[in-house]
């Protein structure tokens, strides 16, 4: 377990000798930034946190190695950097690059009709690994958690390829398999979230993983206390919180996952503000994966049924989320994590100032308000052809100017989200 060290007494550690450029006299420059652009050959010379919270062997190196860079991005946002000006203006092309993106939405490669075929094989298969582990965690069976990386790599793929087929996938929800479908969910959007950021495609099925295994600790909670109704009792609530010791003893022994995906299982309910648990760890002790996923998990508890309750509203949920920024959750990561999802995800039913009826296909981060959706019913509330709309783009000439009124409840007008996807999947050849 991580010691909780304050950032001024943190003890030195070995430097690497500077290399060829900072040997030969030639003024450095310094400058921040973001962990995702780090390139090989770099020096870094400060991090975001204390050396002794990343488990890098130095403190102060130049970049050799996938594994360094690996290990960085997964604990830390930024770094500092230090090198010759002009072998820096690169870096600095990309930092700008890359702020530019921030209000742009994730990129697709097939229009969502054409993935979400794949994008329900990916979740079937990897739904089926999830059982698995489940039935051996009940049955006291040792656990064969390397078939994780395998069954992740194809949503790593579908959403790359087309994010919104994952995310309406991701909306059937079912209450009588919260855990299990809880953290293949979570997967899914830890995924999505990681890519928006910027984080390189090699490493998102790790966090896909750490977004799958987040919760396993919970199957060993007894299930009176982990689906009780209400309010748990102190006692209750000790033993609901050493779900994230027991996921960590699950995972920490097998070698074969990353060490981050133990990171993550034992701090995804640490806080920013220091009054989490288990260890009540400092902001700059939560690494950056574990900030990702516990936004995720925490946005999907809130609006998924359970046995004893309803979820809430996306809108409701979002604030909770916003509200909560700085002191329970990474400030900048919630921010974030709302451009992504928007204020009507992809999935989500809505009804226009037209009165047709659509589902959300895509959303814009920089405009909330006019996602693409998929018009499915005209405003006599009876079937059309379905056909995209981008509710960004200017109306054509003679057309009123289209806009969501507001949300409906899917099966609203006899349209749900499960039979389109079970029609579009019918036509493709591919039956779940």
């Amino acid at each position: 377990m991580r010691s909780r060290r304050s950032p001024s007494t943190t003890p030195s550690r070995a430097e690497r000798t500077p290399s060829g450029a900072m040997a030969s006299g030639i003024t450095p420059h310094r400058v921040r930034l973001p962990v995702d652009l780090l390139e090989p050959g770099m020096r870094v010379v400060k991090l975001d946190r204390p050396w002794t919270e990343v488990p890098v062997l130095f403190q102060g190196f130049v970049l050799s190695s996938e594994r360094e860079a690996r290990i960085l991005r997964q604990h830390c946002e930024w770094v500092l950097v230090e090198d010759e000006q002009d072998k820096l203006a690169s870096a600095l092309d990309a930092v700008a690059a890359r702020k530019a993106r921030a209000n742009e939405p994730l990129p697709e490669a097939r229009p969502l009709t054409a993935e979400l075929p794949a994008a329900q094989a990916a979740w079937t298969r990897t739904q089926s690994f999830v059982e698995r582990v489940v039935q051996d965690i009940e049955a006291g069976n040792d656990l064969n958690l390397a078939e994780a990386r395998p069954a992740l790599q194809a949503c790593v793929e579908s959403i790359k390829a087309n994010p919104g087929a994952m995310f309406w996938i991701s909306r059937i929800k079912h209450r009588d398999a919260y855990t299990a479908e809880h953290c293949l969910r979570v997967a899914i959007f830890s995924i999505a979230f990681a890519r928006f950021l910027g984080v390189p495609d090699e490493d998102l099925d790790i966090i896909g993983q750490c977004g799958l295994l987040h919760d396993l600790g919970k199957l060993r909670v007894p299930a009176h206390i982990l689906n009780k109704p209400g309010a748990l009792s102190p006692d209750e609530y000790r033993v609901m919180r050493e779900h994230t010791n027991l996921g960590h003893e699950l995972i920490r022994s097998d070698t074969s996952l990353d060490p981050i995906v133990a990171d993550v299982t034992l701090h995804h309910h640490e806080r920013i503000d220091g009054h989490g648990y288990p260890q009540k760890l400092a902001d700059w002790q939560i690494s950056r994966f574990a900030r990702l996923v516990s936004i995720v998990d925490a946005f999907d508890a809130m609006t998924s049924d359970r046995c004893y309750r309803d979820g809430l509203p996306t809108a409701e949920a979002i604030r909770v989320l916003y509200r909560n920024r700085g002191q329970q959750f990474d400030a900048a990561m919630v921010e974030a994590f709302i451009r992504m999802i928007g204020l009507y995800p992809a999935g989500s039913l809505v009804e226009l100032n037209t009165g047709e009826v659509a589902l959300v296909v895509a959303t814009h981060p920089g405009r909330k308000l006019a996602p693409k959706v998929e018009v499915l019913m005209g405003p006599d509330k009876q079937p059309v052809t379905p056909h995209i709309v981008d509710l960004s783009a200017p109306a054509s000439a003679g057309s009123p100017a289209r806009e969501i009124a507001g949300g409906l409840p899917d099966g609203a007008h006899g349209m749900s989200l499960r039979d389109r996807i079970a029609q579009l999947t019918k036509d493709a050849g591919y039956n779940a």
